[in-house]
């Protein structure tokens, strides 16, 4: 469905309330032509644990994790190994 927005003097455009605090992705196709997506987006602090290689040790963690269940740690036994 299109519809036909005005851009305003600040050079925005509404889209809508139902968009109110959403996040979208404006790409640039070519001048005067926009693609407009809604979705969430990863941020740049935490782009690092979407690579292969922090994929891979994140399984390798999980996969560690369900073999080895948690055991109760003996504290006194642990600070005599600590001495």
């Amino acid at each position: 469905m299109a519809i036909v927005k005005t851009v305003g003097r600040s050079g925005q455009i509404a889209l809508g309330k139902e968009y109110a605090g959403q996040h979208v992705l404006v790409e640039q196709i070519e001048p005067g032509v926009w693609i407009i997506k809604l979705g969430e987006f990863i941020p740049d602090t935490e782009r690092w644990l979407h690579t292969p290689q922090a994929k891979t040790d994140l399984n390798e963690a999980v996969a560690w994790a369900e073999e080895h269940p948690p055991a109760e740690t003996d504290l006194d036994e642990l600070e005599r190994k600590t001495r």
